[in-house]
């Protein structure tokens, strides 16, 4: 008897190569699986500069960042924008200026998908083999009201399906370069839907109550893996992890024979692998 709903993942047409450079650029959520991949010895870079939350802002960091990697994942949490009243751009961060600065304003689901449809051009410009991983931040921001929060990830949601499955409803004022950006690889990976229904229980999230705890973050990872990574990239999980765990170990008796033994082990073990595995960022 199954207790749990399992959210299916169809497997994209790429896959992740071991310690293969990874760009991430999005919401706090972003920095929460770019750490993961971190963590495991993968080159990544995780917005560089600044979490952005909606898509003006993730528009803002690849129009900014020149160099595009192989895989792109653009994680985003929220249609809700600030515009500076004074110029009427948007912001990606206020910058602790007094709020009568700026108007708050929501993005529709055209707007979002003019903002990601630039952002993917861009990066295709970049990098004519990037593959685009989009995914909606769990989340969920209270300021808005729950049904708020709801509205906006619905607004994200509609407008990323909108991309990857009916490029040809969108609208004429974006539609210049529809011809170029449906042609790019774009792939959806659940990460609002694995908490939302996997995981719907409320020992999955953080003390807050609102973001995900780091075993949901830890069980979304897991899933990520086996979405996209490649066997020889699981092949390199499997072969860290053990050193990973015996690094982390705190002995009682550091100074001990036996212990001065064991980290030699571990290093020698560790140099080998970074042999192996020429990026390998650890």
């Amino acid at each position: 008897m199954e207790f749990r709903t399992i959210v299916d993942i169809p497997r994209p047409d790429f896959e992740i190569q071991p310690c293969e450079e990874i760009l991430f650029v999005g919401s706090c959520f972003a920095d929460e699986i770019g750490g993961r991949f971190r963590d495991n010895g993968f080159p990544v870079t995780v917005n560089p500069y600044g979490v952005m939350y909606n898509p003006a802002s993730i528009l803002h960091t690849i129009e900014r960042y020149e160099h595009v990697p192989r895989i792109v994942f653009l994680t985003l949490g929220t249609n809700h924008v600030y515009r500076l009243k004074e110029t009427g751009e948007i912001v990606d961060n206020c910058e602790k200026r007094p709020q009568r600065l700026f108007q708050e304003e929501q993005l529709s689901i055209d707007d979002c998908v003019g903002y990601l449809q630039n952002a993917i051009e861009v990066l295709r410009q970049r990098n004519p083999e990037v593959q685009v991983v989009l995914t909606v931040s769990p989340i969920r921001y209270r300021k808005y009201g729950y049904h708020g929060s709801q509205l906006s990830k619905a607004t994200l949601l509609l407008a990323i399906d909108q991309l990857i499955h009916h490029p040809s409803s969108i609208p004429l004022q974006t539609s210049d370069i529809i011809h170029q950006t449906s042609s790019i690889p774009l792939h959806y990976f659940p990460s609002y839907e694995i908490l939302m229904d996997e995981l719907r229980d409320y020992r999955f999230y953080a003390s807050d109550m609102l973001h995900p705890s780091a075993q949901a973050v830890d069980y979304i990872w897991e899933r990520l893996v086996e979405f996209c990574f490649s066997s020889e990239a699981k092949q390199l999980l499997e072969e860290w992890r053990p050193l990973q765990q015996a690094l982390a170990h705190k002995p009682f008796h550091p100074e001990s024979p036996a212990y001065k033994e064991f980290m030699d082990k571990t290093m020698l073990k560790l140099t080998e692998l970074r042999k192996k595995y020429s990026n390998f960022a650890l």
